[in-house]
């Protein structure tokens, strides 16, 4: 099973492949407001295990952000445990993205 966390060097470079994961943004909407990457997928992390199932594909490969990844790694085991076998949570948050990968992005 892939590790639980994927660092923000190593997913920006499997965000230029063809067959990048999916961005799961577990992050609630004003934050999500205040900085977030292209193309992710907002779903509050208090409505995953309602709205999980419904949207999201078990099989594909799935990496979750939060602010600095407490709550995306609750959220990668969490899916785990339901069979979502190719999740990984960004190591950091959108804070270490923005630190080391995109510094347009705002940090709060």
């Amino acid at each position: 099973m892939l590790e639980p966390e994927i660092t923000a060097e190593v997913f920006a470079q499997r965000r230029q492949q063809p067959d990048a994961p999916i961005l799961l943004d577990v992050r609630e909407p004003w934050e999500y407001q205040t900085a977030s990457l292209p193309n992710s997928l907002l779903i509050p992390m208090g409505e995953i295990p309602a709205r999980a199932h419904a949207e999201l594909d078990p099989d594909a490969p799935i990496v979750v952000i939060c602010h600095h990844g407490a709550r995306s790694l609750n959220v990668t085991m969490w899916l785990r445990n339901q069979g979502f076998e190719h999740v990984q949570s960004l190591a950091g948050g959108i804070d270490a993205w923005s630190r080391t990968i995109d510094p347009t992005i705002p940090r709060y």
